[in-house]
Order: structure tokens, then sequence, then C-alpha cells
């Protein structure tokens, strides 16, 4: 399952147009997730996955789900690490039964940012 942020689609945007394409990138998580455009490898894996399920989520998800991994497990994760649990708080993504894992990295987290 791959998961992006609205405002930056880079996969999203290269399965639907079937090429690598140039994307806007903004957002909460531009600082870690904002490729313009996907890298030709990760591209190549996406197209050859026939089951990827690739979801987009929302700012105002992400942000919940960083504060709720803060607030709830005192997980200090940067945003963009917060995507893929947005995904799941949010409800874009249900596991129906399967074992899941998200990697959760809080290398961009300003610690002054956290609980507000």
């Amino acid at each position: 399952v791959a998961v992006e942020p609205r405002n930056i689609p880079t996969l999203d945007a290269a399965l639907r147009a079937g090429a690598r394409v140039d994307v806007p990138v903004s957002g909460v998580a531009a600082d870690s997730l904002g490729a313009r455009v996907i890298a030709e490898t990760a591209f190549e894996i996406a197209q050859d996955a026939p089951h990827l399920e690739n979801l987009l989520v929302d700012d105002h998800d992400i942000i919940a789900a960083r504060e709720a991994l803060w607030s709830e497990y005192r997980i200090a994760a940067e945003h963009g690490a917060a995507t893929a649990y947005a995904a799941l708080t949010s409800g874009a993504y249900r596991p129906e039964g399967r074992n899941i894992a998200v990697i959760v990295c809080g290398a961009n987290t300003p610690l002054e940012t956290l609980g507000r």
C-alpha cells in the first residue's frame, strides 16, 4: 500500500499518466516527501506491482495522525512519516483483518511542535 499526501501525488500522477511526470509540491509533508518526480526505479517497481493500492491523504489527516502518534503513544513523528498512519486513522485504508506495520521516523521533528 502506497500512501501520499494529496498535495504531493508523485506516484499517483505517474501511474495515471503511465509515465513519470512533474507534480507541484506543497503541504505539511513537503520537506520530507516533496519529490516533484518519482524515481525511475520506484516507478518501475510500482508498475510491476499488480495489486498495489495507492492512496492519497489530506494535510489535515496527516496533522491529526501526527498529533495522535504523539498524544497516544509518545512517538515523535515528522509529517511525512505520519502520512502512512493518516491512511489508517482517516479511514482511507482499512486493513480488513490483515497484519500491517507502519514505519515511523522522527528525523525532521522539531520537539517544540509536539503537543500543540
